[in-house]
Order: structure tokens, then sequence, then C-alpha cells
């Protein structure tokens, strides 16, 4: 063979063992490998466009108790949404500006919205009145307008409606289950701390 055609050869040789080298690597680093490509999508899950909190706020919805399907305001003017409260025990507590009974109750709920507040939503109801000056005061003068107690604004009578509550102080006490009971009057620090408890422990 003559000399130039060996050296052409020889170059050939050598020019398609680099492009092999070069072609491994490549493979090595799931850069060029069609084949590689097709097997990581086909290991990926199909996005339906639904995430897991989206299916677990979709059944905690469905299965909703009756008394917290309901939306309003608080004193200040932001919404507020009842199925917020479907994770925990709630009590909620109606009461008026005017009723002098509330007033006595107050500090008994503050009390108890303190020790149990973090086990127990509490929600204040004012209404059975229209003047949100007059709400707004007795929150803040009877030490009720905690963080861990929003006081919504019933002026419309619509929640007291709601929950068939029809005279001031009223409690609901809701457990986890969705069990609702019902009680009217002035219950005392004791009275009110025993009951929470029981809504508290499941007990």
């Amino acid at each position: 063979m003559p000399k130039s055609s060996c050296h052409t050869l020889a170059t050939t040789l050598i020019l398609a063992m680099a492009g092999a080298t070069f072609l491994g690597a490549g493979c090595a680093e799931g850069g060029s490998d069609p084949a590689m490509h097709t097997r990581a999508a086909s290991s990926v899950p199909a996005d339906t466009g639904e995430r897991p909190g989206d299916r677990a706020a979709g059944r905690r919805l469905r299965s909703l108790p009756p008394e917290l399907r309901f939306e309003g305001r608080t004193l200040d003017g932001r919404p507020f949404t009842g199925s917020n409260l479907a994770e925990r025990p709630v009590v909620f507590w109606f009461w008026a500006p005017w009723c002098p009974n509330c007033v006595a109750e107050a500090p008994h709920v503050a009390a108890v919205v303190r020790k149990y507040g973090d086990r127990v939503a509490f929600v204040g109801v004012a209404g059975l009145g229209d003047n949100r000056n007059q709400m707004r005061h007795f929150v803040a003068r009877t030490g009720v307008g905690t963080g861990d107690m929003p006081q919504l604004d019933d002026s419309t009578g619509r929640l007291f409606a709601h929950f068939r509550v029809s005279s001031v102080p009223s409690f609901v006490f809701m457990t986890l289950d969705g069990t609702a009971t019902r009680e009217s009057g002035q219950l005392g620090q004791a009275g009110l701390e025993q009951r929470v408890r029981a809504i508290a422990t499941g007990r």
C-alpha cells in the first residue's frame, strides 16, 4: 500500500476512534442518548394537575359539618371562612355589646381562651345590634380581642340564624367530628372550662 494511503487510513482510524470516545463520553453524561431521555421521561409520573394538598382540601370540604359552611367578616373588616376551623374543636361565643351578662362572662371567656387556645379554636360572634363602634369598644375593654379569638361582625343576624342562636350570651361547642352542642346563659369560668376540656380531649 502506498505510503500516502497508509497515512490517510491511519488518520481516518484515529479520527473515528476519537469520535467514538467523544460519543461514549456524551452518553455517560446522559446528554446525547435519545434512549436515555426516553427512559428518564417514562419514569416521571404524569402530572394530572392535582396536588396532594388539593385532594386533602377537597376531602375536608366535602366532609365539612353544616355549621362550618359559612363566611363572614371580623370586626376589623377581614374576611373569615368557617372551613378554616375544620382541623380543631371549636367554641363559638355569641354576645352583644349592650348585654350586661356578656360583659360579666367576657373575662371568663378570655381566661379559657388563654388556657386552651392552642388546642381549641375560639370565635366570638357579635350581633343583635348594628353599632360596630360599640362592638369594638366591648372587645377592647373586656379583653376578648386577642389574636387567638377572632370576633365576627354579625350585625345582620345571619350567623345567629345559621347557628340557631336567639339569645346572648350563648355558646356552641363543636367537637372534631362536627357534633355541636348549644348552651345559653352564663357558664362562669369553671363551667366553661369543663365543657371546653371535654371537646379538647374528646371525653
